[in-house]
């Protein structure tokens, strides 16, 4: 099945996309919108697009795993998400990607605009391949 992970950010959302084996995840892209309405039309245009079958969206929990306005938010997107494409939408704690996302270009030594313009991607596809693993094992 092709899933596709959202990284939900107040200006910019990552996506991530894998492999039909849901072995691998990979970033796909970043999208730099702030109207949830007009990201709602993005992402699914990209899911429609790439055949997409479910949808993982990140769940920003505080770290003793409440839940804040943001995680309302995602939520609240989501919701929307599965109402507009028909598609399996689920949700998937995200505590620590973008830190994680940070460290691997640390690693790569992506620095300035660039990481920038990847990061959100990247935990994206940690929080895509965090889902993978947990249903693969």
């Amino acid at each position: 099945m092709i899933i596709m992970s959202v990284d939900l950010g107040k200006a910019r959302t990552g996506l991530a996309i894998c492999d039909k084996n849901e072995v691998l995840a990979s970033p796909l892209a970043q999208i730099n919108e702030k109207n949830m309405d007009v990201l709602l039309d993005k992402v699914s245009n990209v899911a429609l697009a790439r055949e997409v079958e479910m949808v993982i969206v990140g769940l920003p929990k505080n770290m003793d795993g409440t839940e804040g306005e943001s995680a309302q938010f995602a939520r609240d997107f989501a919701s929307k998400l599965k109402e507009k494409t028909k598609l399996l939408v689920r949700m998937q704690d995200e505590r620590g990607t973008t830190v994680t996302a940070h460290k691997y270009l640390n690693a790569t030594n992506t620095r300035g605009k660039k990481r920038k313009n990847v990061v959100d991607s990247v935990a994206a596809t940690i929080i895509l391949q965090n889902y993978l693993d947990s249903v693969n094992h």
